[in-house]
């Protein structure tokens, strides 16, 4: 379900591995009232959405989001406070049980599911060679109805760049995919977690609809 007004405090949560900047301008962009840019635990409980952000080598995005604290406040958010929660990219990794990055990192454990690497040779349907990280527009499949998909076409291209794809255990929470090789999570949902493999920031039109979207839910599908 979405509200009615966009008049909203987002917290983008700062733990030095994300495009933070990016993300802060497009959410401003598509109508949020304040954003605000910080690992600090009173700040991102008073916001009233937030957004989990990440890029970056996945050992070094952990020991970080650990050594600040991060998974608590995310953790709070998501299961206390009951917030809307957006992650993106390395960030919709974190999530995840494991990841095979760096050879083998723990990750949060939020979610069931492991993070993979594309592997090589990768080639596409018709047999061409693709390069990893796979970087640029793709098509993106909706699997899942759901409120941050609204006025986004089925099929709309967003913008990747990434090496490892997320492929969780619980198929019902796969709310997006996308085909490099292998099918890939591009978006996972539950309750009142929304995660893109994608960078909405980075994708024009479509992402900034699915961040304004974004805006006006209230958690809830």
């Amino acid at each position: 379900m979405t509200g009615s007004s966009k008049n909203t405090s987002v917290a983008v949560i700062d733990y030095g591995m994300g495009n933070l900047h990016s993300v802060e301008s497009a959410l401003l962009h598509a109508g949020a009232r304040e954003v605000i840019v910080t690992h600090d635990a009173d700040l991102i409980r008073q916001a009233d959405r937030v957004v989990f952000p990440g890029v970056g080598a996945i050992r070094d995005c952990m020991s970080e989001i650990r050594r600040l604290h991060c998974d608590d406040l995310l953790d709070a958010a998501l299961r206390e406070q009951h917030k809307p929660v957006l992650a993106i990219c390395v960030g919709m990794q974190a999530l995840m049980g494991r990841s095979e990055e760096n050879d083998g990192v723990d990750c949060l454990g939020l979610l069931e599911g492991d993070v993979r690497h594309f592997g090589a040779p990768l080639r596409d349907h018709d047999g061409s060679r693709l390069k990893v990280p796979h970087m640029g527009w793709n098509r993106v499949q909706q699997l899942l109805p759901h409120p941050l998909w609204e006025h986004i076409e089925e099929g709309e291209r967003f913008y990747f760049v990434h090496s490892y794809y997320v492929h969780a255990k619980d198929r019902s929470l796969v709310a997006g995919s996308v085909d490099y090789g292998v099918t890939a999570d591009a978006a996972l949902a539950r309750d009142n977690l929304f995660a893109v493999q994608f960078h909405p920031e980075k994708s024009h039109r479509a992402g900034l609809q699915l961040l304004s979207n974004f805006l006006d839910w209230d958690g809830t599908c």
